[in-house]
């Protein structure tokens, strides 16, 4: 990771920006209202990645998760943002990104006390490289391509196991009856 420190949009209730933060410093007890998104990626199968998040990280380490998450820094589009994070944590390229949940917004508090509060536009996206996949350890400590049916019987089944994002965007509708809603494309 470079010395370089990662800038969070700050938000106010309505969404509109009201400044930036530190990301290693916005995430705490009280986490100001800020700009995410998630991204859920598909094989050329239909089946979606999921991932294990890093035991060393801060917030619901070692849960199940969404493929990816992260923040677009200020002045970043939601699409340079996700293709960014996609090399970051995973190490693919992907394309064919379309928004899936573009009013999907959460809080919720870790077992640390950690919250997470954020609006956070979800999306899908197309892996069609070769090869498995090798994603950056700090990030991934597993990963499994699943079936999205037996994704959400898992969520039922489990909640506890994956994370509070992926359990909320499961019951909004990321997956309807066993696949990904009718989307639209992303515009840069």
């Amino acid at each position: 990771m470079g010395s370089e420190r990662e800038l969070v949009r700050l938000l106010d209730p309505s969404g509109n920006d009201i400044g930036t933060a530190d990301k290693a410093l916005v995430h705490t007890t009280d986490t100001a209202l800020h700009l995410a998104f998630s991204c859920h990626i598909l094989d050329t199968q239909g089946r979606t990645l999921l991932t294990r998040r890093a035991l060393s990280k801060l917030t619901w380490p070692g849960v199940w998760t969404n493929s990816f998450c992260g923040h677009p820094a200020p002045g970043e589009s939601f699409e340079d943002a996700i293709v960014r994070r996609a090399a970051v944590e995973l190490n693919l390229e992907i394309s064919s990104i379309t928004s899936a949940l573009p009013d999907f917004r959460y809080r919720a508090v870790d077992a640390s006390g950690i919250v997470e509060n954020e609006i956070c536009p979800v999306f899908t996206a197309v892996y069609t490289g070769p090869g498995e996949l090798s994603p950056n350890p700090e990030e991934v400590c597993d990963w499994a391509w699943a079936d999205i049916v037996d994704v959400e019987e898992a969520v039922t089944a489990t909640p506890f196991t994956f994370s509070p994002w992926l359990v909320e965007q499961l019951a909004e509708g990321v997956y309807t009856g066993g696949r990904f809603p009718l989307t639209q494309p992303v515009e840069g």
